[in-house]
């Protein structure tokens, strides 16, 4: 990764604050927050299950996630070190649905074992290559992540399930720390250089999926089928618009760089041709 001197500082800055409020504020511990004794086996159905199994898919794919993002990032000490710390927050996600899964009774050591070793048949991979490109992938996934879990949380405070209104809590508040912290690199990005970060959040939009999706078998009907999905329009509405509102774009202006974008790419790939 690379940045001038200028927004390297700024980016450290940016993580500072992030983990100060994480230390100061936001810590919570799976072993002692967490109700546990509260847990209810009778209240276990199959959708639930397979909701919470989802969820816990996604972050066993942790081990990629983390080597892709500090071989990207470790240049650069605020997003390598910002990086460390989210992979650490993201790995108490996975043990709190693992954890539930098996402490409730509705999934058995061996079956574990047995879905960890499907999942971790597949290896995520990077769906963008720049650090810029995935700091604009990161303010996504974790604003959608966000959602989907705060939907889970009021569900279960709904239903009455303590454990899981305490697990979709703290989860849901660390996704959307994750996605401030992506949102502030993106600003401090577009300060470097607006044309090219706007071109490059045209380009995610335009190829964002979430990690699961190509790997979790079925996942869009998963999604659908358990209530772990949050629809286009939430996305849109409650993700999308937002963090454009607060980068300071617009969708017109996203229409700008993505044509121009595309004329970049169109001559790139005309080159050869005209140079018979």
């Amino acid at each position: 990764m690379t940045g001038s001197l200028v927004l390297r500082e700024k980016m450290y800055r940016a993580y500072l604050e992030f983990f100060e409020i994480a230390e100061t504020k936001r810590r919570w511990n799976i072993f002692n927050d967490v109700p546990w004794e509260a847990l209810d086996a009778s209240t276990g159905s199959q959708q639930k299950t397979a909701c919470i199994e989802v969820f816990c898919a996604e972050e066993l794919y942790l081990p990629d996630y983390s080597a892709g993002g500090v071989a990207l990032t470790r240049s650069m000490f605020g997003a390598a070190w910002f990086q460390a710390c989210w992979s650490y927050e993201e790995s108490k996600h996975g043990l709190a649905f693992r954890e539930y899964l098996t402490r409730s009774g509705l999934r058995s050591n061996a079956e574990m074992a047995a879905f960890e070793e499907r999942v971790l048949s597949k290896v995520w991979r990077l769906p963008f290559q720049t650090c810029r490109q995935m700091a604009c992938y990161g303010a996504l996934q974790e604003a959608a992540t966000f959602l989907a879990y705060k939907a889970q949380k009021d569900k279960a405070m709904n239903e009455g399930d303590k454990v899981l209104e305490a697990i979709f809590f703290f989860l849901s508040r660390d996704e959307a720390a994750h996605a401030g912290f992506y949102r502030a690199a993106v600003e401090l990005e577009l300060d470097e250089d607006r044309g090219g970060t706007l071109a490059d959040l045209a380009y995610v939009i335009a190829n964002f999926k979430m990690p699961g999706d190509g790997l979790i078998p079925d996942y869009q009907e998963r999604l659908l089928t358990t209530g772990a999905g949050i629809s286009a329009r939430t996305f849109l509405e409650r993700a999308l618009l937002p963090m454009l509102r607060t980068l300071g774009t617009s969708r017109a202006e996203l229409k700008v760089a993505m044509a121009q974008l595309s004329a970049v790419s169109a001559t790139a790939a005309s080159a050869p041709a005209l140079a018979k």
